[in-house]
């Protein structure tokens, strides 16, 4: 399992001359006191707005990025202390997919040689003809098949359908436990998602693979997860099973969620328009950083942090008024 404890994630930017002469700079919350398990063979879905901190979540999980303050526990190790060999037997476990299979794939290298990279880096087989085989199983895997007639090319000769499954492939050829996937279906064309959304389930229901769907997209999330958090500037506002999403949502933003999805709209929810813009993370408004944008604000809203509390079966919600705003 994986638990991210009280995990939060700021940024310095300097903001002109002046403030460079002076040694001063902003502050960038991008993630503010987070807490979320993924538990084993689960799949979540991490939903909100462009910036609001998700794939933040993601490169901390995979150490690409640091955390400022909290714990990330992996298997009951905590992985912000892990260096040298450790840091190595970790990428075996933690892999990531990432968005534009456009820019994930080198374009210099085949193939063969982008999928067995990890292989070699992590030097789990050294066997040329043991790896290639090794490969071609991995092709087989994500369907992409003859593996054979794929191996040698370059990502040029690849559909975008096509080199996403080979960043998959890149991603499983280590055998990971854990998959974060950055909004794997996002820069694919309509028709071609589904399959990429098929892949991904049946890696979780065949191979016990748990993974984190980093998305904007909630019918995505709805179709493929167990779980659904949902994040706005930060900091997690609402966690539900899939099932009490389109009834038993609580959260006026994830009620906007809802209404802005017209794969989800029904009859059973109000459509919702809100004031302004996303606030600016150097800037987080007092109080619950929604507060601005919400219909249903008062200033209590101003007054007091709203933090997640339990109102179900595995449901938490940060809204004091969660009780008057049923879906």
């Amino acid at each position: 399992m994986i638990s991210i404890q009280n995990v939060s994630k700021n940024y310095f930017l300097k903001t002109g001359f002046i403030d460079q002469l002076l040694g001063k700079s902003k502050v960038v919350s991008a993630l503010d006191n987070v807490s979320i398990d993924i538990r084993d063979s689960e799949v979540v879905g991490l939903v909100g707005e462009s910036g609001c901190g998700k794939t933040t979540l993601g490169k901390l999980i995979l150490k690409i990025e640091d955390i400022t303050s909290g714990k990330i526990m992996v298997e009951n190790i905590d992985i912000s202390n892990i260096k040298g060999s450790s840091t190595v037997d970790y990428r075996k476990s933690v892999q990531m997919i990432f968005q534009d299979p456009y820019d994930s794939l080198d374009p210099k290298m085949t193939v063969f040689e982008i999928i067995a990279e990890p292989v070699k880096s992590l030097k789990l087989e050294r066997n040329e003809e043991t790896l290639k085989e090794r490969v071609k199983e991995m092709l087989k895997m994500v369907g992409l098949e003859p593996a054979g007639d794929y191996v040698d090319r370059y990502p040029h000769r690849l559909s975008g359908g096509q080199r996403q499954r080979v960043a998959i492939a890149r991603a499983l050829i280590v055998n990971p436990k854990y998959i974060v996937a950055d909004e794997p279906v996002s820069m694919l064309d309509v028709s071609i998602r589904a399959g990429i959304l098929n892949l991904l389930q049946n890696l979780n229901s065949e191979h016990g693979i748990s993974i984190l769907l980093i998305t904007h997209d909630l019918a995505t999330a709805r179709f493929l997860c167990n779980r659904i958090i949902v994040m706005y500037l930060g900091k997690i506002v609402e966690i539900l099973p899939t099932e009490k999403l389109m009834t038993e949502a609580r959260h006026p933003y994830t009620k906007l969620l809802l209404s802005s999805a017209p794969d989800l709209f029904s009859d059973n929810i109000d459509r919702i328009s809100v004031k302004g813009e996303a606030a600016n993370a150097s800037a987080a408004p007092e109080g619950c950083r929604f507060r601005p944008r919400c219909n249903y604000a008062e200033e209590r809203c101003k007054a007091e942090n709203q933090h997640l509390e339990r109102i179900g079966d595995e449901q938490y919600v940060a809204c004091w008024k969660h009780g008057e705003l049923k879906i």
